[in-house]
């Protein structure tokens, strides 16, 4: 019986490790949470925008949950895992640089495309953190890398100030300048970050796919071997299902609030651009000061004492949109809403690694974030079910119902993961690197 293989955790690692938190960020908060479904309220109108960004991201979502548990047994066995978050990166700028051109149709498959590659690379940034830290600082790290990566929000929403409001440039341009930036951020990661490397590498043949994907079989038919796992990978799918689904649909509630006030809607994207800037504020902070929390109290306490915020965060963003609440109200909510965000992957991610064994981390982080995309699958396709179809062409009643369906995911996300344990595990025999 061996240890796992010793390594050292350098700085330039974890800086190049955390860049990329950034870069990703960038991506995600200018293209998924506000200006694409900005540019779909443009072009279809903003009685449709709702359900079809929902469908379309629920499709997104779709084609990576199918792939990512594949993806992740399979890179157990590759040598590295920097080259596939390497080529996932580059499709999700390739086809990001291609959003706005040819019209809606095209655009929506560029964007379905771009979002399943970031999924993906996603997928490998993750699994990449136990190269990157120890299991005494893995909250911190992991918070480090939340807190960094949300100043890439502050970068996508300035940028986008910048370019539609000062310079104003179309959307176009602005999608094509957030690919470069997340090259920009993303290439330190390609380069710097120093990985164990993995001794039971194998050559790439199909037949390995294939063997990959019946380990994720066997897998689950061994849960019992996993204290824990599957009933936190369970309660993952509600209390994601309620976060993905407000960071992609933030931006378009916000304008649609703040045109309901009697703003014009240039100035409602203004508005909305400045609040979600606090929520990202709130966020960085949020993610060092929970990193901290979570090396303290484990990640379980950690993850718990998020899920009443964000309890707490939709209710109230929910009645302030069908009591007609004032907006500056929303700034308070933004708040409580970008702590949790900080929150919830920094305890998430070390919840996760303290429940895999180390020869499989990619393996279980492929199921990790298989139910992280079927939420994010279940939860745009329930938003466009609630506000495109239940309340079609009346958005100030269904997208506030909408919140209260993504309040029960994560209530019912807390009572599922209340018998689950962050003891640490022992490993032993093919656990163990």
């Amino acid at each position: 019986m061996s240890g796992p293989t010793p390594h050292i955790v350098t700085t330039r690692s974890v800086t190049s490790w955390v860049l990329y938190d950034l870069a990703n960020t960038i991506f995600s908060m200018s293209v998924v949470s506000l200006y694409f479904s900005l540019y779909i309220r443009d072009v279809a109108g903003p009685e449709k925008a709702d359900r079809i960004y929902g469908f379309t991201t629920a499709v997104s979502m779709g084609m990576i949950f199918l792939l990512s548990p594949v993806l992740g047994a399979f890179t157990d066995k590759a040598p590295r895992r920097i080259p596939f978050l390497t080529v996932s990166t580059l499709i999700c700028v390739g086809f990001t640089a291609l959003l706005g051109q040819g019209g809606l149709g095209p655009s929506l498959v560029f964007f379905a495309i771009a979002n399943a590659a970031y999924q993906a690379g996603l997928q490998f940034y993750d699994a990449l953190l136990a190269d990157v830290s120890t299991e005494e600082n893995r909250g911190w790290i992991g918070g480090i890398g939340v807190g960094i990566g949300y100043m890439g929000s502050f970068i996508g929403i300035g940028t986008g100030l910048l370019m539609l409001q000062v310079l104003h440039t179309s959307k176009v341009a602005l999608f094509q300048v957030t690919a470069l930036l997340f090259l920009l951020f993303a290439w330190p990661a390609f380069v710097w970050v120093r990985e164990r490397g993995n001794p039971r590498a194998e050559t790439f043949t199909w037949a390995s796919v294939r063997q990959a994907l019946d380990q994720v079989v066997e897998t689950l038919r061994q849960s019992h071997r996993y204290p824990g796992l599957f009933r936190f990978l369970i309660g993952r799918v509600f209390y994601t299902d309620a976060v993905n689904t407000v960071i992609s649909i933030m931006g378009l509630y916000v304008t649609n609030l703040a045109i309901r006030s009697g703003l014009g809607p240039d100035e409602g994207e203004r508005v909305a651009q400045v609040i979600l800037l606090v929520a990202v504020a709130c966020a960085v902070v949020g993610g060092f000061v929970w990193g901290r929390i979570a090396d303290r109290l484990g990640p379980k306490k950690t993850l718990d004492i998020v899920l009443f915020l964000w309890i707490a965060v939709f209710l109230a963003a929910s009645l302030t949109g069908l009591l007609g609440l004032p907006l500056w109200f929303f700034y308070f909510i933004t708040i409580g809403a970008g702590l949790a965000m900080g929150g919830t992957w920094a305890a998430d991610r070390p919840y996760m690694l303290r429940l895999s064994p180390p020869a499989r981390i990619g393996e279980f982080y492929g199921l990790y974030g298989m139910v992280g995309r079927f939420s994010a699958v279940t939860g745009p396709f329930l938003w466009g079910l609630v506000v495109g179809i239940l309340f079609e062409g009346r958005p100030e009643i269904g997208q506030p119902v909408g919140i209260l369906t993504l309040l029960l995911m994560v209530v019912v996300g807390y009572w599922i993961l209340r018998p689950v344990s962050d003891h640490k595990r022992q490993w032993t025999g093919d656990d163990l690197i």
